[in-house]
């Protein structure tokens, strides 16, 4: 079993990463393998919105988001860490959100993975990047786990968190025992949908 942890912050080692570290401790005390992946320094394109992902699940822009199609795709878990940066998820975060559209295709997918997600917030901000990566994680057919929400302003801050440290490890440990249950959707529900909602054609 892999648990993957994303760390969508452009800075290294900062409280993102270091709650992502705990939560990957919880999963390897849980006999997981483990593995941190740092957007930071990482050239990962926005998406063009060109589309032509639909046909086949592959984008076409060549850039590191092509190596971490295939981590994901590796994984069994996959936890999501974003610092808040005005509010919101970074920009970074969001990028990589948008350039997982291929893994919506009906043959290279996150349908069943377990998703989880961890965010980091000085202050406003923790609830609407929480609920934008659970939008994300029910899309595309993966099974929700729990979220930690850290405060935490200077760089280090969360190592004082030592209730969020626990509850990070313990994300890590749940999505082992998630995984181990084996949830999949009906087939016929797998596949992510284009959206959600009305349409008028």
């Amino acid at each position: 079993m892999k648990i993957l942890a994303v760390s969508c912050s452009p800075r290294k080692k900062g409280n993102t990463e270091i709650l992502l570290g705990e939560a990957l401790q919880g999963a390897k005390a849980e006999g997981a393998e483990i593995e941190l992946y740092s957007v930071s320094g990482k050239n990962i394109q926005p998406c063009d919105g060109c589309w032509t992902c639909m046909k086949d699940g592959q984008c076409h822009i060549k850039d590191d988001m092509q190596e971490l199609y295939d981590k994901l795709l590796a994984a069994d878990g996959i936890i999501f860490g974003t610092p808040i940066y005005f509010y919101a998820m970074t920009a970074q975060a969001k990028t990589v959100m948008d350039r997982s559209m291929p893994l919506g295709h009906p043959d290279r997918n996150l349908a069943n993975k377990v998703g989880g997600v961890i965010a980091v917030a000085g202050s406003m901000g923790l609830s609407d990047a929480l609920k934008d990566w659970y939008f994300y994680i029910v899309s595309h057919r993966m099974l929700p786990a729990s979220f930690v929400a850290g405060y935490g302003g200077a760089k280090g801050d969360v190592n004082k968190l030592e209730k969020g440290r626990q509850a990070a490890r313990d994300l890590g440990r749940q999505m082992v025992k998630l995984v181990e249950k084996k949830f999949e959707y009906p087939p016929e529900f797998a596949s992510p949908p284009i959206a959600y909602g009305t349409h008028t054609f």
